[in-house]
């Protein structure tokens, strides 16, 4: 399983997300000094019904939590939407 699969699959389960979109940036990152360390650079959209009445700080706060493990290793930087169901509904 590759780093993209493993965070769409980590906010599934982490997050009872409904839509995980992950786009891997890393190529636009090379000779970043980040990108020296192996972590990759990742766009992602995260809709959960836990985001439900939650501030956009609280909801990174949440998928940055989610993904602590991967964020040691295989994370560099993430760009993050995190939108509730009635948001993304809307959009």
């Amino acid at each position: 399983m590759n780093t993209k699969e493993k965070i769409e699959q980590i906010l599934r389960q982490t997050l009872a997300a409904i839509v995980v979109e992950v786009e891997d940036e890393s190529t636009l990152h090379v000779g970043h000094a980040g990108a020296a360390s192996g972590g990759g650079h990742y766009r992602v959209t995260v809709v959960s019904p836990l985001f439900e009445g939650k501030s956009p700080i609280v909801r990174h706060r949440m998928v940055y939590d989610a993904l602590a493990a991967e964020m040691q290793h295989t994370i560099h930087a993430l760009a993050l939407t995190t939108l509730a169901p009635s948001q993304w509904a809307a959009t």
